[in-house]
């Protein structure tokens, strides 16, 4: 049976920016909201049920109160406080869960800042401060993800220190894959049992990886899991560049139909993560990838809306969604297509 790829979510940009940061239509400027590339968003994505509402988007349902606990607390207590709440039927349910990263990271915008999240949101009590998921970080399983609601960074921060949570429950659709993690870690960063601790490795939870998750063909890297092409060398310009330089060399590629192909472009930050293998660090790719030349910051073509002079970028490395100045000849191009 054929493996059908699932769609990556739209970032929800729709307007362009130059380096200066100054908007520019956005007609052959490459940029994400050119393209617009992933699931696309309804006005009706979101509905208020009670204490709850269901995103019909991913079909999750988060508390309407971004922030029901009130107060920072360290990623263990997180994940205690969601079992005691599962216990007392929280809201009225009892399958309450710590978000994973792509969960969390599904309720972003990238068009919005102070929160970054969705114009028209339900959401009320939400912080502008960093915010647990339940996947530890690869790269030193002390550390767990967060994600920062001014803007939408997400990085990690160490398991004992302080901050909110959202609880989220019920599955979600095959918009969301699988983070890739499948162990479990205590704050030490020492590996434990997962059965029980509400981590993500406990749950799994996403669409599924394909057995094989890439086919190569000529030199172009088929993910089978998305359906994205990929250039089998993640460094087209041999070079760092700035963001601008980065958006030229794919016009560049098209112009001279690279590996045959002339509908190349700078992936959005959602395509770029969606490479990532949670359990996996420099790279933070699955284990058996075909890729070549990988360095560890690609530009996206997608603009930090908080500041739009920076443009979001993925810290190969460590696996992170941070930015960085679009006039820094700082981080590299890996084309995609499809």
């Amino acid at each position: 049976m054929r493996y059908m790829p699932h769609c990556i979510l739209r970032t929800g940009q729709i307007y362009c920016y130059n380096n200066e940061g100054l908007e520019i239509p956005c007609e052959n400027s490459g940029q994400d909201a050119e393209n617009s590339i992933g699931a696309k968003w309804s006005s009706s994505r979101f509905e208020v049920q009670g204490d709850v509402v269901k995103d019909h988007l991913t079909n999750l349902t988060w508390s309407r109160n971004a922030n029901p606990h009130e107060f920072p607390v360290t990623w263990q207590e997180a994940l205690n406080q969601i079992s005691l709440w599962n216990m007392e039927k929280f809201l009225g349910f009892d399958d309450w869960r710590l978000p994973n990263r792509k969960e969390l990271r599904s309720l972003m915008s990238y068009q919005a800042k102070k929160p970054s999240l969705p114009a028209n949101h339900p959401f009320t009590n939400f912080f502008l401060n960093w915010y647990w998921t339940s996947t530890t970080a690869a790269i030193n399983p002390a550390y767990a993800w967060y994600i920062h609601l001014e803007g939408a960074r997400m990085f990690y921060g160490r398991k004992d220190q302080y901050y909110l949570f959202w609880p989220v429950r019920v599955e979600p659709n095959d918009l969301l894959s699988w983070s890739g993690q499948e162990k479990c870690y205590d704050s030490l960063g020492k590996e434990i049992q997962c059965d029980g601790s509400g981590q993500d490795g406990d749950y799994c939870i996403g669409k599924a990886w394909p057995k094989t998750r890439f086919k190569v063909t000529e030199g172009i890297a088929n993910d089978k899991l998305t359906g994205l092409n990929w250039d089998l060398c993640a460094d087209v310009t041999g070079k760092p560049t700035s963001w601008q330089e980065a958006l030229d060399a794919i016009k560049h590629l098209n112009i001279i139909s690279w590996q045959g192909v002339k509908t190349w472009r700078l992936p959005n930050i959602n395509e770029l993560e969606s490479l990532v293998d949670c359990s996996s660090h420099s790279p933070a790719l699955p284990q058996i990838h075909p890729f070549k030349e990988l360095k560890d910051g690609y530009w996206s073509s997608t603009t930090s809306y908080f500041e739009t002079d920076w443009a979001w970028v993925l810290y190969l490395e460590k696996g992170a969604c941070g930015v960085g100045h679009k006039g820094g000849k700082t981080f590299f191009v890996w084309p995609v297509y499809g």
